[in-house]
């Protein structure tokens, strides 16, 4: 310890006394060694006591005098002069330099009286491993790790901050959301994604104010705040060109990568006068942008608002009838076109909504399959029909095929068509059944050809591809697939009596069936026209609609079902200027 520290003691102490220079002695040593740096001053700041610590903290090297100059050491003497004028002690952070580099301390100050003279005792303790914990828990909360954005939580209080301040005052929420970021995740591989992100944030920020603030919400959806506004074109101006700086091609790595946004956007004070209610509305104007094709941007109105409740009512209509076993199926007959046999049936599903209303599947299909939960309501149609299938066999015949749609989702989902196969399997009867899934099925980049379609040939089901004609396919990629039957989409088969394009597109899609060894099944004919042109003019054999049939639900076959032959005979005997249901001919009334 430096010897400085005698001017106190000896004004403590009696040094005449042997034994209390000893104890002196001892105490000098505990001091000199104690892990926490301490350090007297006296009432002009001179520092009179300074331990070993104290002086490794404040940069002073051993044995060299309290007046060489540290400006660690100087901040010490200057804050300690001031609490000695004023009398009052501090708690206080220092930063300071030394050997070790940049240390925080954390150090108590208090002024006492001894012997009628006054002293400020200093205690200090390194507190920078604490501190630099404390730094990264901060940042952890408040700056996205990836691309050291604010959070949402920090955008959020600028926001509130603003409501408060300037409750009239004009600003925008943009929701931003990278189009397909799941397929540049699979194909490039997460860090390419991850600096995609990076990037995405630096252009985003290029252009903005000091005044806005850039947030990243999760994943690759970012919040922007725009502040203050003079007007509506303002921000549209903005985001245009944001869009289009976004649509340059992003060089990560060697790749080449493309990317585009969604956007949508919300006006204060016009679309809401909180933050929960603006983020909403900006998020759901962007989820109008992805259902009408991604990449542009779409404003806030409140008419994205009603559907939204439209929206979630069907949604927790649906969970709950999933829950509750809540919907019903019905069964349509596809039909000999000859001889006016049933040769098999569409199960189609339905969901009875809360009032007892059935709901046709255009209006919860697609939800499903967004919910994740189309894989449980395909089981439970299965399920329904083996439950049923007494009933179905004495009114369509035990000969007849039962045709179940899966979604491509579904399709494209090894896990899921396994569980389906082994369910088919597991009804005793799975050469009944016909899988009918969308040409988008086959052409996608799946494994749908090659190993699951393998495992429903084993068991004897048969492949439909359904609504023909409305998709992507390539003959190239139809020369490939082994379905058993093709159903060409009603939209060729309206009318088809009277439109000549219609005609020709027909019989080249009967001639490419024919040479695939393909059946072909017309659907949605509904007058004796169509049904005589197919007869007339094509090799079609087989057809299903409201003409021959509307759809038979489940309830209807239990109360004196008819038998197979005489629901044949009334099909057969059937006058062809018998009015038939009405319904819309627009209305997806099939899966």
């Amino acid at each position: 310890m430096h010897n400085h520290h005698t001017d106190i003691t000896h004004t403590a102490i009696d040094g005449d006394n042997a034994d209390a220079r000893a104890e002196l002695s001892f105490l000098s040593d505990v001091v000199r060694l104690l892990p926490a740096g301490v350090t007297v001053q006296d009432e002009n700041g001179r520092f009179v006591l300074m331990n070993d610590a104290a002086a490794a903290q404040l940069g002073i090297s051993d044995g060299a005098p309290f007046a060489l100059p540290s400006d660690s050491l100087e901040s010490r003497r200057e804050v300690g002069l001031a609490l000695l004028r004023d009398g009052r002690g501090l708690v206080t952070e220092e930063a300071v330099r030394n050997a070790c580099g940049k240390q925080i301390l954390l150090t108590t100050h208090q002024p006492v009286r001894i012997s009628d003279r006054s002293f400020l005792l200093s205690s200090s303790a390194d507190i920078s491993d604490q501190k630099a914990f404390e730094d990264e828990l901060f940042r952890a909360a408040y700056y996205d790790e990836l691309t050291g954005l604010p959070t949402r939580r920090v955008l959020e209080h600028r926001v509130n901050g603003l409501l408060k301040h300037g409750p009239q005052d004009r600003f925008a929420l943009a929701f931003l959301d990278v189009d397909n970021f799941k397929h540049i995740n699979d194909y490039y591989g997460h860090a390419i994604g991850d600096a995609l992100l990076v990037e995405l944030a630096r252009r985003l920020e290029r252009e903005l104010r000091d005044s806005d603030m850039l947030s990243r919400i999760s994943g690759d959806e970012f919040l922007l705040l725009l502040q203050p506004l003079q007007g509506t074109d303002e921000v549209a101006e903005f985001i245009r060109t944001t869009q289009r700086r976004l649509c340059a091609p992003f060089f990560i790595d060697g790749s080449e990568v493309f990317a585009s946004t969604s956007i949508g956007v919300s006006l204060h004070p016009e679309h809401g006068h909180s933050y929960d209610e603006l983020c909403q509305n900006a998020d759901l104007a962007m989820y109008r942008v992805k259902e009408a094709g991604k990449g542009t941007t779409a404003f806030f109105d409140h008419a994205m608002e009603r559907e939204a409740q439209a929206r979630m009512k069907v949604e927790q209509s649906l969970r709950l009838a999933i829950l509750e076993k809540r919907f019903c199926c019905a069964f349509q007959a596809k039909v000999d076109i000859r001889s006016e046999e049933v040769t098999g049936i569409e199960a189609l599903v339905r969901l009875r909504d809360d009032e007892g209303v059935i709901q046709a599947p255009g209006s919860f299909i697609n939800l499903a399959v967004e919910l994740g939960l189309i894989d449980e309501l395909t089981h439970l149609v299965l399920a329904e029909i083996v439950k049923s299938i007494d009933l179905i066999n004495e009114t369509f015949g035990a000969m007849a095929t039962i045709s179940i749609n899966v979604a491509a989702k579904q399709a494209g989902n090894p896990e899921f068509m396994r569980s389906f196969a082994q369910a088919l399997r597991e009804t005793g009867f799975p050469k009944r059944f016909m899988i009918e899934v969308t040409e988008d099925a086959f052409v996608a980049k799946t494994h749908f050809q090659d190993e699951i379609l393998p495992m429903f040939r084993d068991l004897g089901v048969g492949i439909s591809i359904d609504d023909f004609g409305t998709g992507y396919s390539s003959l190239s990629a139809l020369a490939d697939i082994t379905a058993d039957e093709i159903k060409i989409d009603r939209s060729f088969i309206t009318d088809i009596h009277m439109r000549p394009r219609s005609q020709g597109i027909l019989r080249a899609i009967e001639s490419l069936s024919e040479a695939l060894g393909m059946a072909v099944i017309a659907e949605g004919v509904e007058s004796f026209e169509e049904l005589a042109y197919l007869q007339a003019a094509t090799k079609i054999r087989y057809a299903q609609g409201y003409y021959f049939a509307r759809p038979i639900f489940l309830e209807e076959l239990r109360p004196a079902a008819p038998l197979a032959s005489e629901s044949r005979m009334s099909l057969a005997s059937r006058p062809p200027q018998t009015n038939r249901p009405a319904y819309s001919r627009g209305e997806r009334y099939r899966r």
